[in-house]
């Protein structure tokens, strides 16, 4: 990270997001964790230091105590370089990466400590220990989709004491579906290599959502915006509470920021393989897709060029569909699309607990036309704001636009999990660092 140094003020400005940063995720940090109860754990392996040092529990003062570390730091950078007329670049940004470090590293090195030490079921959230279920399953050359996860230790997690739970009316439809994209088994397969306890999925999570602050540093945009944006984006209490807690949004996250950063840098076949790499790894990544074409009409490429990209994008999107679509099309299609828009409960603040609290739908398990909402409400909007970015030719307004669509289709979805709220942040963030940089020139 070279170059002219940072500016005072470029500088008291990253250094102030750093701090809110902190000031967000002090109070939070860790909070609603998942209430196992487990037998006494008293701490081994290479992480039982961190699992003694919490007394086998989730504390959280220690899950906290390094944020607020985070914050000293901060101070400390502040007093030291308070009268400096210029910064190093590299200082500032080395203090981001402290203060993303500080503030998601330990929460999820606990988490995977007091698994290791317990069992597989505690400690963990069902779907990130279902996507760890799906990566065996890959490796040993069998499909997650359409499998019956009863007696895989799966069942054992909604018990919250590792005890098998009674058939209930309404049984966890996870047992019987897979409801991510192939590039989460995948990578899953891929991360089972990876030396006990780190193979836990939530680790991959973790470097994914640190990787979130590199991917904004190859933007082409001025360096104190990347600085800030990237530290925003990866030490978000979205992003970090999904690596602690398990949700695996931040792996889809990384590869998308790759995508709309190398669009910047005219890098369109490897932007191309990053989208069709975010899609994989996440069903809300397709909502991208005609905003990153729309940045690449803006700039007139050449049609050798459209070519490779487009054939990049395509190699690897269906060399990762391809073997389940084979194994099992119809398991493919009812768990990764039926599932979450008609077979999940009712959960969240969208239109559909909306329509739930007025009466409208019976329960949390009954019927939501879904499809009818997003033809009738998303694909406008969508199709408007598409509109709207093709008249434009704006890097940031195709970042907004994305920002808009996904937050309209999440808002009408069957479910609206808070932390998907993170992808029409990320669509935000990248259209205020792309809204600092000159336009970008035709080719």
């Amino acid at each position: 990270m070279s170059g002219p140094g940072i500016a005072r003020r470029a500088a008291f400005a990253v250094l102030g997001v750093l701090g809110a940063l902190v000031a967000i995720n002090v109070p939070s940090l860790g909070s609603d964790a998942w209430p196992f109860r487990t037998p006494p754990i008293s701490g081994s392996g290479i992480l039982g230091p961190l699992v003694r040092a919490a007394d086998g529990t989730w504390d959280l003062g220690v899950v906290r105590t390094p944020a607020l570390l985070a914050g000293v730091l901060v101070t400390a950078a502040v007093l030291t370089g308070w009268r400096a007329p210029t910064w190093r670049p590299w200082i500032v940004g080395a203090t981001c990466l402290a203060v993303i470090l500080l503030i998601a590293v330990p929460a999820t090195l606990l988490q995977v400590g007091l698994r290791d030490n317990s069992a597989p079921w505690f400690h963990v959230n069902d779907s990130t220990y279902q996507i760890e279920l799906a990566g065996d399953l890959v490796r040993h050359g069998h499909t997650p989709y359409g499998h019956d996860y009863e007696g895989s230790g799966l069942e054992r997690f909604y018990s919250r004491n590792g005890t098998v739970p009674p058939a209930s009316e309404h049984p966890q439809v996870a047992l019987t579906h897979f409801a991510y994209f192939p590039g989460t088994a995948l990578t899953a397969a891929v991360w089972t290599f990876v030396p006990s306890p780190f193979d836990d999925y939530r680790v991959l999570v973790l470097l994914a959502t640190i990787g979130c602050f590199f991917a904004v540093l190859l933007f082409d945009a001025p360096l104190p915006w990347r600085l800030a944006v990237g530290s925003a984006i990866a030490a978000s209490p979205l992003l970090v509470r999904g690596a602690w807690f398990g949700t695996a949004d931040a792996t889809s996250i990384f590869a998308l920021l790759l995508a709309f950063a190398l669009v910047t840098r005219s890098r369109y076949v490897w932007a191309a393989v990053a989208l069709a790499a975010a899609i994989l790894l996440k069903q809300f990544a397709v909502v991208a897709l005609p905003f990153v074409v729309l940045m690449l009409l803006s700039r007139g490429l050449a049609r050798d060029t459209w070519t490779r990209a487009v054939a990049a994008f395509g190699v690897v999107l269906v060399a990762g569909f391809l073997p389940f679509a084979i194994a099992d099309p119809g398991a493919l299609w009812s768990d990764t699309i039926g599932y979450g828009a008609g077979t999940y409960r009712i959960v969240g603040y969208g239109l559909s607990a909306l329509l739930l609290n007025a009466g409208i739908i019976d329960d949390r398990y009954g019927s939501y036309p879904f499809a009818l909402f997003a033809l009738l409400i998303w694909l406008p909007v969508t199709a408007w704001l598409v509109w709207l970015v093709r008249r434009s030719q704006s890097d940031w307004e195709a970042a907004a636009g994305f920002a808009v669509s996904i937050f309209t289709l999440l808002f009408v979805a069957r479910v609206f999990q808070t932390s998907y709220l993170i992808w029409p942040l990320t669509g935000i963030a990248v259209a205020a660092l792309l809204a600092s940089r000159r336009p970008a020139k035709a080719v």
